[in-house]
């Protein structure tokens, strides 16, 4: 392997893009908002910018309420229809009341990816300091697809993607990375 792309500077310690072919992931986007619609949506927007720029494959985006049932109702359904490898969700990782993104998807998760929130938190604290503790921002592993749950503001998403989940997700990351990982996801 060569370190053909290492002028690359990745935001990881240790983490660096070697010189393997990059293999596209199926990703959808779902915003949890009772407030934005289609035009109004920008960290929607944001993410699905950002996964074509990366060169993934923007499957599936959609807008759905505050609600349990709605956020398990889309989560399940897109999963079922095989099409995706990943589904990052925005907003509703908050504090209050109607913040519920984490109480609809964790119970569904067949693996929960407790790093993810670690690292999300030191990423969002070097933008926001201790603000970061007013997020509940998750991840985990629901029948073979990666759900990473993001708070709905600009710049956590931009932090989520741009420091964390991007990288992950582009084979050719290494030490590791999730997208190696994805045939195994469902062995017994």
């Amino acid at each position: 392997m060569t370190d053909t792309l290492a002028d690359i500077d990745l935001p990881a310690p240790g983490g660096r893009l070697v010189d393997l072919p990059f293999t596209p992931v199926r990703i959808a986007v779902l915003t949890v908002s009772d407030t934005r619609d289609e035009e109004s949506d920008t960290s929607g927007k944001i993410l699905g910018d950002r996964i074509v720029e990366a060169g993934h494959l923007p499957v599936l985006r959609d807008i759905v309420p505050d609600d349990v049932e709605a956020i398990r109702a889309r989560v399940r359904r897109w999963i079922a229809d095989g099409a995706v490898d990943a589904i990052i969700t925005t907003g509703g990782t908050g504090l209050t009341g109607r913040d519920v993104t984490p109480e609809a998807l964790e119970p569904l998760f067949d693996k929960r990816i407790d790093g993810f929130s670690v690292i999300f938190h030191q990423v969002s604290y070097q933008t926001v300091g201790l603000s970061t503790l007013q997020s509940r921002a998750t991840a985990g592993l629901i029948d073979g697809v990666f759900v990473f749950c993001l708070p709905g503001s600009n710049g956590a998403v931009r932090d989520g993607w741009d420091k964390v989940i991007r990288w992950q997700l582009d084979s050719r990351h290494k030490p590791c990375n999730m997208v190696e990982l994805m045939p195994r996801l469902l062995e017994q």
